[in-house]
């Protein structure tokens, strides 16, 4: 049994360094499975891409890609650029390199003596480029290609990571990029037994919707024909409750407390700004990537709060849940504030304020204590810490910090966060307080992760494929450009010729004709020939 935990785990980490070749874990085909379609076949795309210059240019990874390309060709637009990225790198540079930073900018774009000098700089100078940047340019940009199908075949499965609440989660790579991420599997009988079928659909809208550097990203949705699949960011590095109990003693140091909340704090205001209320903030939906930065984790009780309304809902985890949520109250966004009290005294305390762990309470005790009983501090807590979860954990959200008008504002102005610079940490320019062994499986052993029993008596029915299609939509557009920059593979399929002539799925004059039929025989031969090549360990999914 041990001896299975250790296969499990090594093949996992040989696929997290890339397979130990130069390929990074790419399949030997991977440039015939991403290859582009013709141009021809592209026409009602290109017709129905919307226009714009934010999305196509900024917002679009593969777009933006394109789009400095282009502007590379003029010297005049390759300038504006790299002022553009200049006054970009100024916003986020450290407070006592501001004023460096502003004279280099200074000299380096307002100075005529200077060959990056631009004339057009006036006052409004970043609106100035701006608007030239959305003028033509963008009208010779072409962007996107057509979405390939995602199935179960277009990944390499590994060993399981966890549980959610249909299904397991296991490690998964992509066979053409070899990107690894996490397969969060629900199971079609079980969602059905249990009439999830809303919760399901409405994470999975949730996660593709939000684009956060705070938050799992959905990279892609398929079925099976017993699950449907969704395909997260892979965080190596443990949840927090693994590493809160299960890494010395249990607790942090202050200072990594803090940088943790000060992350789920930019988390938290990303959701409320697309004004998504989480009710599920506890350590172990709190995954750590592998440089140490946190992501929140399994949004199936989110949901969206309507403009000028409150929802109501009695949901959340026994012990984390607010009071208002306990006495059944509307609200908006105040138990996500109240939870991060709570987190943030665990994280310090090493125990949650209203329930000792491995202690047997009855749920309506921890629900008096939410209600009626001031939580106790220790000496661990320094006043700023103890100011910050006192003002957190405040009984009535009219009083609470966060709930007060300004939302994530309030929280991010506490004296205990003066010497983080929230700018610089949402652009991922600050190290974090713990990097992870990449050695390491922050994780329960395989045998240990208690498997899910089969449902029985419930059958899938045809009339269940309308559900299953809103949630089988293949690729999320722009983790999908990122996987495709970030694995290069973009880089090696986007060129042309070297006598500066258009490759054939650019060229108008070669359109494709259709594939010829094939007769009875050939379909025969050709499926043997593919069963024969099933024996390429490259393309046989990994089963332990």
């Amino acid at each position: 049994m041990e001896l299975e935990n250790i296969v499990a785990n090594t093949v996992l980490l040989k696929a997290r360094e890339g397979g130990g070749g130069n390929r990074k874990g790419k399949s030997k085909k991977w440039k015939q499975m991403l290859q582009f379609p013709h141009i021809s076949l592209c026409e009602e795309l290109r017709e129905t891409t919307e226009k714009d210059y934010i999305s196509l240019c900024e917002r679009q990874p593969i777009g933006r890609t394109l789009f400095r390309q282009f502007c590379e060709t003029r010297a005049e637009l390759r300038r504006c650029v790299k002022f553009l990225d200049a006054v970009a790198e100024y916003e986020v540079s450290p407070d006592e390199k501001r004023r460096e930073c502003a004279q280099e900018l200074l000299d380096k774009y307002f100075s005529p003596k200077s060959e990056d000098h631009i004339p057009e700089l006036g006052e409004d100078m970043v609106g100035q480029f701006t608007e030239r940047l959305e003028q033509e340019p963008c009208k010779e940009l072409f962007n996107e290609c057509t979405r390939q199908p995602v199935t179960k075949n277009t990944f390499r499965q590994y060993r399981v990571l966890g549980k959610g609440g249909f299904g397991e989660v296991c490690a998964c790579q992509v066979r053409a990029t070899g990107k690894m991420y996490a397969c969060k599997k629900l199971e079609k009988k079980r969602i059905k037994k249990r009439k999830g079928e809303s919760m399901a659909l409405n994470e999975k809208q949730i996660l593709e919707k939000v684009n956060s550097r705070f938050v799992v990203s959905l990279a892609y949705a398929y079925e099976t024909k017993d699950a449907l699949c969704l395909v997260l960011t892979l965080m190596n590095g443990g949840d927090l409750k693994f590493h809160i109990y299960h890494m010395g003693e249990a607790g942090f140091e202050e200072k990594r407390a803090v940088f943790y909340s000060a992350e789920l704090a930019c988390g938290l205001e990303d959701l409320h700004r697309e004004r998504i209320v989480y009710r599920d903030l506890k350590p172990e939906n709190i995954l750590l990537d592998d440089h140490g930065h946190i992501r929140i984790s399994d949004l199936g009780l989110a949901v969206h709060v309507p403009e000028e309304e409150s929802i109501k809902g009695r949901v959340g985890t026994v012990g984390y849940m607010a009071p208002e949520v306990v006495k059944n109250e509307r609200y908006t966004f105040s138990p996500d504030w109240w939870a991060l009290g709570c987190l943030l005294y665990e994280m310090i305390e090493g125990q949650s304020p209203f329930q000792q762990r491995k202690k047997k309470i009855k749920r309506e005790d921890v629900e008096r204590l939410v209600r009626d009983v001031e939580e106790e501090y220790s000496d661990k807590f320094s006043e700023d810490a103890k100011s910050l979860c006192k003002m957190l954990l405040a009984k009535e959200p009219s009083e609470r910090l966060g709930c007060q008008g300004e939302g994530a504002t309030e929280v991010k102005a506490h004296p205990i966060f003066r010497s983080i610079n929230f700018k610089r940490l949402k652009a991922g320019r600050l190290k974090a307080p713990f990097t992870p062994d990449p050695q390491a499986i922050y994780c329960k052993d395989v045998l240990d992760i208690e498997q899910f029993s089969t449902v029985k008596g419930v059958e899938l029915e045809p009339k269940d494929d309308s559900f299953y299609c809103k949630v089988s939509t293949g690729s999320v557009s722009i983790p999908w450009q990122m996987e495709m920059i970030e694995s290069e593979c973009f880089q090696e399929l986007n060129v042309f010729h070297t006598d500066g002539t258009v490759p054939p799925d650019l060229d108008w004059r070669g359109q494709p004709s259709p594939a010829p039929k094939q007769g009875l025989l050939q379909r025969l031969f050709g499926r043997q020939d593919c069963c024969g090549n099933c024996s390429d360990s490259d393309e046989e999914p990994t089963r332990l």
